[in-house]
């Protein structure tokens, strides 16, 4: 009698627990097809309302020796400084991020946690190989003045109100975001800045890099592309469970060149799902096409963003890292990782 009702109550739990999966499972479809369908229609929406105005990816560097990293798309003057009042919580991401403005009426979005100091170096290396970035800005402590409980990222600020490590990028009132842009349609598909956009994705072991990512902007005379969220970087990409973000051992000891042809590279971006993402087809498909992003690269291509890279010198890498906050010892690690990286892309 004890088997049998042992037996059923394991058949009752096993039925309830498959249940739970279930459920949760189907959640997890719904919130990846409306997340499907939300890039979808962004940069359906995109194409329709853009301005016919130029579009814009990467501009040729000027004097590439004298480029300040350190500052990068912005300059001293810009820097965010004084005091800040709290406007709002931004729920959308995997990283905390709210919104503030400053004594002068500049708004800012403050991103917390590992993809501050990343994207903040990410920026400036993107910059100085040309390509347009979001002005971007790390600060290693941050008050704000009207600040509640934050939903998300309430782990980075101390009991009297001090914020440990933020990203601040400049909202500006003459930039309209118009839509986002995938990887495999936009207007520069099969030129030699998407290519080398797409190596510098590899080299900065960039494993986040969907549609959602990456923004058209109305500003000026121009519509800009820029990948403008580069947080997921400087780390190990690999599935949901490997993958880090500013993690310099797991980014020193990660690989870069796959496989090289006469004609092509394929370059090392782990993003192969997880057995389990498997029942979740739209992510599954989703994280299978990153993967693309970084293969098929034409020799040529990766050479020269190889090229124009190994222009800058060690100091100036070096600021990249020093501008997000990074301990000395970081700053030499990560150096010398991009700077192995650039010698590799050059001696393809």
């Amino acid at each position: 009698m004890k088997r049998s009702i042992t037996g059923t109550t394991r058949r009752i739990l096993s039925g309830f627990h498959l249940l739970l999966i279930l459920i949760a499972l189907g959640f997890l479809v719904g919130a990846s097809a409306q997340e499907t369908g939300e890039q979808d229609k962004s940069q359906s929406s995109a194409k329709e309302t853009r301005p016919l105005l130029p579009d814009v990816l990467w501009r040729e560097p000027e004097d590439m020796a004298s480029r300040d990293t350190y500052y990068g798309a912005g300059s001293r003057e810009r820097v965010p400084s004084g005091r800040f009042r709290f406007l709002k919580e931004e729920l959308g991401g995997a990283a905390p991020k709210f919104d503030v403005e400053d004594e002068q009426g500049v708004r800012w979005r403050v991103k917390l946690g590992p993809e501050a100091q990343a994207e903040t170096a990410a920026t400036r290396l993107l910059w100085a190989a040309g390509y347009l970035v979001d002005e971007d800005y790390y600060l290693p402590t941050l008050r704000v003045e009207g600040l509640p409980k934050l939903s998300r990222g309430q782990e980075f600020v101390s009991k009297d109100g001090v914020i440990t490590g933020a990203r601040l990028e400049r909202r500006d009132k003459n930039r309209k975001k118009i839509g986002s842009w995938s990887w495999n349609d936009n207007p520069f598909v099969g030129t030699k800045a998407l290519n080398g956009l797409r190596v510098m994705m590899a080299l900065m072991n960039n494993w986040d890099i969907k549609a959602g990512n990456n923004s058209i902007y109305a500003e000026g005379a121009e519509n800009r592309y820029v990948v403008s969220d580069a947080g997921a970087t400087f780390g190990r990409s690999g599935n949901t469970f490997r993958r880090t973000k500013s993690n310099l051992e797991q980014y020193r000891s990660s690989k870069f060149v796959r496989e090289t042809t006469s004609e092509d590279v394929d370059f090392h971006l782990a993003s192969k799902p997880h057995p389990l993402n498997a029942v979740i087809f739209p992510h599954w498909l989703e994280l299978r096409k990153r993967e693309k992003v970084v293969k098929s690269i034409p020799r040529e291509d990766a050479r020269w963003i190889g090229q124009l890279l190994s222009q800058l010198s060690t100091q100036q890498i070096a600021d990249c890292f020093r501008a997000g906050g990074y301990s000395e010892e970081e700053i030499e690690g990560f150096t010398q990782v991009v700077e192995k990286r650039i010698q590799d892309l050059n001696e393809l």
